[in-house]
């Protein structure tokens, strides 16, 4: 929407933080990764960046933000509720709408909550078994810069395909630095193993 991006461009033009364009800009659906997460102030950012590039931006939120008077406001900005006490099903619509909209642009989290020390897998099977890439979205507080990186086609081999994810994240911190967690999950080689089986 116009609107969407004027105020996008209006927070740029104020904004301390430099805005890194996507180059070239990747037509058609794809997870979009948001990293390293550390701070609430991520989800601003993460709008103003997806307003600016005119994304039909969708993420993942736990549901307690749809609850309240505000639940609507977040349906609006392209929120999707997450039972984390019942996530059934959750992966099969991310899946469904990343094959369904061609404009999809759904944005994760994968170092998860603050707290964790290591990558979710999560964004890695669910655009695999969508069959659409990965577009790394970054913050960096040591260069004051965010923004869109390079999107990868996932190739199924999990720790060189991590290999690539880890080498771009490399050197960048989140807002709260010490809450920056490394691109690494817990098993790659058991979940690309799993994949060729296809049982992941």
């Amino acid at each position: 929407m116009p609107i969407r991006r004027a105020v996008a461009r209006l927070h740029w033009a104020l904004s301390p933080w430099r805005l890194q364009r996507e180059q070239p800009a990747h037509d058609g659906p794809r997870l979009l990764i948001g990293a390293p997460h550390t701070s609430n102030r991520d989800f601003v950012l993460m709008l103003a960046i997806a307003w600016d590039a005119r994304l039909a931006v969708r993420w993942l939120g736990k549901r307690e933000l749809f609850q309240g008077p505000f639940g609507r406001v977040m349906h609006w900005l392209g929120g999707i509720p997450v039972d984390r006490d019942d996530p059934a099903g959750l992966a099969d619509r991310v899946v469904e709408l990343a094959r369904t909209d061609p404009r999809a642009a759904i944005v994760v989290t994968p170092d998860g909550t603050r707290s964790s020390t290591q990558w979710r897998s999560g964004f890695y099977r669910i655009a695999f078994a969508a069959g659409v890439p990965v577009t790394l979205g970054f913050v960096d507080s040591v260069t004051r810069t965010t923004g869109l990186g390079p999107t990868l086609e996932l190739t199924g081999d999990v720790p060189a395909d991590m290999d690539r994810i880890r080498a771009f994240y490399a050197g960048k911190r989140g807002i709260v630095p010490e809450r920056t967690t490394e691109p690494r999950l817990a098993d790659e080689a058991g979940l690309a193993a799993r994949l060729a089986q296809g049982i992941a």
